[in-house]
């Protein structure tokens, strides 16, 4: 039985975030819709789950055709069964998170990111399943001072801070 390691990059638009996760359930479409929808109703998403048995559909939602479209073609080309993808607009993946990980079906998070995303897949006779990401580029330097004000004033700027 042979184990071949594939890594896969995901495509992440401008002003867009997304989640990857792992879930286990059909009714995880309409789960995460109403997760998002009820908890940011400004949000423009699109989802995609790929099933892991019976007809092994990607089975989508969400209120952008492009994001859905997109969550639905990187579904099918990563070829992994029971993960989830959302593309998320106007709100923030910190605004969601732990909605979602509330979702009964939803077994994982892999990342919540606007950065660069591959997805390292392991692939087998039987299939293939997510391993881990790789979410952006390695740490440099040690923030500085002038950083920290920098982070600080960034956070404030967005709302996130008074």
């Amino acid at each position: 039985m042979g184990l071949e390691i594939k890594t896969y990059q995901l495509e992440v638009p401008e002003d867009c975030n997304l989640i990857l996760g792992q879930s286990h359930f059909i009714k995880t479409v309409e789960d995460l819709y109403e997760a998002i929808v009820n908890t940011v109703p400004q949000a423009e998403f699109g989802l995609a789950f790929g099933e892991a048995s019976g007809d092994c559909l990607v089975r989508r939602a969400g209120n952008d055709d492009e994001l859905i479209k997109l969550a639905a073609r990187e579904i099918q080309n990563m070829a992994c069964g029971h993960s989830f993808l959302i593309y998320l607009k106007n709100a923030f993946p910190l605004n969601v998170t732990q909605r979602i990980k509330s979702v009964p079906e939803v077994v994982n998070l892999f990342c919540a990111t606007a950065n660069p995303v591959q997805v390292i897949i392991a692939e087998s006779e039987q299939g293939r399943g997510i391993l881990g990401v790789i979410d952006g580029s390695s740490p440099g330097d040690v923030e500085t001072e002038d950083d920290v004000e920098g982070r600080k004033k960034f956070l404030r700027d967005i709302g996130y801070k008074f």
